[in-house]
């Protein structure tokens, strides 16, 4: 008799919708998580460096609201919901001032030229990369910023190792929601009640077929199914092994997926000089050329006294390994070329702050990407096996919201279905 009707690897939005689906179905669920700490991704911190107030390091936004799944949850629960794109007020940056109304018409008019440029390109079952849908809109010289946006900002990966299939299968539309606390917060808060949750447990093995156990320095816990739910990231590092070894199909859609990454700089005012921008002020800038780095900052969130900028893709993974005095270096030269030398008037002495996805060892990165021709891998990698008894979800494994925390939601409640129908 198994110890448990499942078990689940990984306590992340994936391990937890899983579980929440499990439960609810009357079986018995056990979640192992190898870090100290329930989110994944989703992950609220009070940093000393911010003056202790919440900060979302990972994921931050409930994205297409209209369709969010964990909406209902936050509402139902009576959780404040800001509206993030209605309370942002947005500069945009041309050659180091600002854009006229006449550029930004023209910036707005260049997003359906682009997505229209993409489509055609991959046709109905092609592909090519973010950069090649760059050259086919060569006289558009918005072009290269929303490259830069859709590719490293928003997806964590240099345009020309990002498929343009993937972008598109995963465009998200429809209003951005940001709960009040923090979105790892409210992970903790409503999405664990109930659930039997083991941390700091790395499993280390999956032994599956007709039988399945996990392993680790706990021993061995036998189940009825498995769910794993770890990035692909930690799964292409074989830290988790598996016997027998996964088909060679999955373990290619694994290493299709590779991790991306965006890393966030928040830069610390050390008075009340705020470089003239209103709370919430979203600063970006014109992109000349494809593959140039776009850092967009969000200016003064919640009236508080500090930037946080993004930089992601290959810039983001070189910064990394320079460490991170030369990131918050980049940071502040990047806002020089927009606000001159009143930035460091501004953030002299101040405190930063710089995540580190990438060397977080059970994240590897901060979401995944489908190299360019390996968009259905997300398809392949969330089929079950062994007749559902061993089953992967994640962000890597849904479609349409591939990179979110609504898609690994919804892919741990769609893989413990596989794995309730195999119970019976």
């Amino acid at each position: 008799m198994p110890e448990t009707d499942v078990v689940i690897i990984g306590a992340g939005l994936a391990g937890l919708g899983a579980a929440s689906a499990v439960r609810a179905a009357g079986r018995r669920a056990v979640v192992l998580e190898a870090s100290g700490r329930v989110g994944g991704r989703a992950w609220t911190a009070h940093p000393h460096a911010l003056g202790g107030v919440w900060f979302d390091m990972g994921a931050v936004w409930f994205h297409d609201a209209e369709n969010n799944p964990l909406v209902p949850i936050a509402s139902a629960a009576g959780d404040r919901l800001l509206r993030a794109d209605e309370i942002r007020v947005e500069r945009t940056f041309v050659d180091g001032r600002l854009a006229t109304q006449a550029e930004l018409d023209a910036y707005d008019a260049a997003w359906p030229r682009y997505i229209a440029a993409a489509e055609a390109a991959i046709g109905g079952n092609g592909d090519v990369s973010l950069a090649e849908v760059t050259r086919r809109v060569p006289d558009d010289p918005w072009a290269a910023t929303i490259e830069a946006w859709e590719g490293p900002v928003i997806c964590g990966v240099a345009p020309d190792a990002f498929s343009a299939r993937d972008w598109r299968r995963n465009a998200l539309g429809g209003s951005n929601l940001v709960p009040d606390g923090g979105i790892g917060a409210f992970v903790e808060r409503r999405l664990t009640q109930g659930l039997q949750i083991g941390l700091n447990v790395p499993v280390t093995r999956v032994r599956w077929g007709k039988e399945i156990s996990v392993e680790g320095s706990f021993g061995r816990l036998t189940a009825g199914a498995c769910i794993v739910t770890a990035s692909t990231g930690v799964l292409a590092s074989g830290v988790l092994g598996f016997d027998p070894l996964l088909p060679a199909a999955v373990a290619d859609a694994i290493h299709a997926l590779p991790m991306g990454l965006a890393t966030k700089v928040v830069l610390r005012a050390n008075g009340a000089d705020r470089l003239g921008l209103p709370p919430h002020c979203s600063v970006d800038r014109h992109v000349p050329r494809s593959g140039d780095p776009l850092m967009p900052f969000q200016c003064w969130p919640f009236g508080r006294d500090y930037v946080q900028g993004w930089i992601g893709g290959s810039h983001a993974w070189d910064l990394a390994r320079a460490g991170e005095a030369a990131t918050v270096d980049f940071a502040l030269s990047y806002l020089r070329d927009l606000f001159g030398s009143q930035v460091d008037r501004v953030f002299a002495g101040g405190a930063t702050l710089v995540t580190h996805w990438d060397a977080d060892p059970w994240a590897r990165g901060v979401y995944c990407y489908a190299r360019v021709g390996s968009a259905l891998a997300r398809d392949t990698l969330a089929a079950p096996l062994a007749d559902g008894r061993l089953t992967f979800a994640g962000e890597a494994c849904n479609v349409p919201y591939g990179g979110t925390l609504a898609g690994a939601w919804l892919s741990g409640h769609t893989a413990a279905g596989f794995a309730l129908r195999t119970l019976g």
